[in-house]
């Protein structure tokens, strides 16, 4: 009998729910898995929306892992200058056969430098954030698959990250059954769900609401930067 393909989906305080819970959904369905939902300790971790969630299992339980997952979040600040997260990553990248992460979850790998020589995405917001990082080729996409590493885009696209999963797993057949149970069949009521289809003035307004913390996370990128091994 085949192995089962093993997930382990990161959690911190200030995640962004659906970054996890869309992927966990897809996962969970997904045949001959087996998901564990990670975090520093077993304590209940709160979301930065206020839900909590509770993990199953600690960074310091030696799991072997197929796929690891970091989804994004407020936390994500936290966790490019948490050293013990960023050497675990390190750590799982030299046995797992996929390192990924969806939304901002991306500038955490690229804070441990997991991502230096591999084509990247994020949140479209971030996107100058992670341009911070010189070795990484930045892609305004949905989903990115890069060799052994796949980013997201923001939030929602957690879905059609962790369909593409599947389809490079168990093939497009398998992706598909999942996407028809979980009813996928998106029809926003608004074409604002990208700044290339979002009123500009919408756009530019919420980005003046959000300057003060993307220049933060860009000192917290520089950091990171300057931590890096001097070749």
């Amino acid at each position: 009998m085949q192995e089962p393909f093993h997930i382990g989906l990161l959690i911190f305080p200030d995640l962004t729910p659906l970054d996890f819970v869309g992927p966990y959904e897809v996962f969970s369905r997904m045949k001959n898995s087996k998901i564990y939902v990670i975090a520093e300790t077993k304590e209940p971790i709160p979301s930065e929306k206020g839900l909590f969630i509770l993990p199953d299992r600690t960074m310091d339980e030696n799991i072997d892992l197929d796929l690891v997952l970091v989804p994004g979040g407020l936390g994500v600040n936290r966790l490019m200058e948490n050293e013990k997260v960023l050497s675990w990553l390190r750590e799982k990248s030299k046995t797992s056969r996929y390192i990924s992460s969806v939304c901002t979850g991306s500038l955490v790998l690229a804070a441990a430098g997991l991502l230096n020589g591999y084509k990247a995405t994020t949140h479209w917001l971030s996107l100058d954030v992670l341009r911070f990082f010189p070795e990484i080729d930045v892609k305004e996409d949905r989903v990115v698959i890069d060799r052994d590493r796949i980013t997201g885009g923001g939030v929602t696209a957690g879905i059609d990250f962790a369909l593409r999963i599947v389809a490079e797993i168990q093939g497009q057949k398998s992706a598909e059954e999942i996407q028809l149970m979980i009813e996928y069949n998106p029809k926003p009521p608004f074409v604002s769900g990208h700044p290339n289809t979002a009123d500009p003035d919408l756009v530019s307004e919420i980005q003046v609401t959000r300057e003060k913390a993307q220049e933060l996370r860009k000192e917290i990128a520089t950091r990171s930067i300057e931590r890096f091994p001097k070749s």
